[in-house]
């Protein structure tokens, strides 16, 4: 395979997984490790690509594209639905209180929510609010603000006062992306304002991120890996990733 042709394939790569690591690319094609960064570099320049720690991601993983909610609740459904199970077990005892941000994971989440046991949730999602509100054993305290229409979720200075107020056993996250050398990102500020709050509401901080998140950057950062204690995730997460996420201190959970 001539040189050009193997960059076409790995733009492509990119282009469908959303991250590839240099490793896996190499023993792809058959190549060293140093051929692929070479044609990464000259990817890059191109503007197809961001090359990132141990690998690359798309050009436009770092811009403000993002996704409205009814297009993630249908991505990696059973992924999410297994990562939803795997984080029951992280879930406080009865009487325990949690946070569960928005998004299509964290509202996987809300679906299988114990009926035995009794919880005080807290959430700035509209959808995870309608789904609890007569769940048996839930005592729902809504955060209120402006709704953002793509998210589905109350942002602003309003959710991010009464976080302020709040002391939860747990914290449910959502992300957009989570890299090993940049941390918790998303594409809104507004979002990221709340995100943060909820991670210093929580004694224990848990991201639910399918594995199409891991590797992944966006425009804000709203958590460093020193805040996150857990990461429930999925079985198809790139290896070298979660390794970078255990050296950080990080707890990964495979679904």
């Amino acid at each position: 395979m001539y040189a050009e042709e193997r960059q076409q394939a790995i733009a492509t790569l990119v282009a469908e997984q959303g991250r590839i690591a240099v490793a896996t690319v190499a023993e792809h094609f058959g190549v060293t490790t140093e051929t692929v960064r070479r044609d990464l570099a000259v990817l890059e320049r191109a503007g197809i690509l961001r090359r990132v720690h141990g690998g690359a991601v798309p050009a436009a993983a770092l811009t403000l594209v993002e996704t409205a909610l009814g297009e993630r609740n249908a991505t990696r459904a059973e992924a999410k639905r297994k990562i939803a199970a795997a984080a029951l077990d992280l879930l406080p005892g009865r009487g325990g209180s949690v946070l569960l941000d928005g998004g299509s994971t964290t509202a996987a989440l809300a679906d299988v929510l114990p009926a035995d046991r009794s919880l005080f949730v807290a959430t700035n999602s509209v959808p995870i609010a309608a789904r609890l509100a007569n769940a048996p054993g839930v005592t729902l305290h809504v955060l209120g603000g402006r709704v953002r229409g793509l998210t589905q979720c109350a942002v602003g200075e309003t959710p991010v006062r009464a976080l302020a107020d709040l002391r939860v056993d747990v914290a449910f996250l959502g992300t957009n992306g989570i890299a090993p050398g940049h941390g918790l990102t998303t594409p809104d500020e507004a979002e990221a304002s709340v995100k943060r709050a909820m991670v210093r509401a929580g004694q224990r901080v848990v991201v639910l991120a399918d594995s199409s998140k891991l590797g992944r950057e966006h425009l804000v950062r709203f958590a460093s890996l020193d805040d996150v204690d857990v990461v429930v995730t999925d079985g198809e997460a790139d290896p070298a990733v979660v390794d970078h996420l255990e050296a950080a201190g990080v707890e990964v959970v495979t679904a």
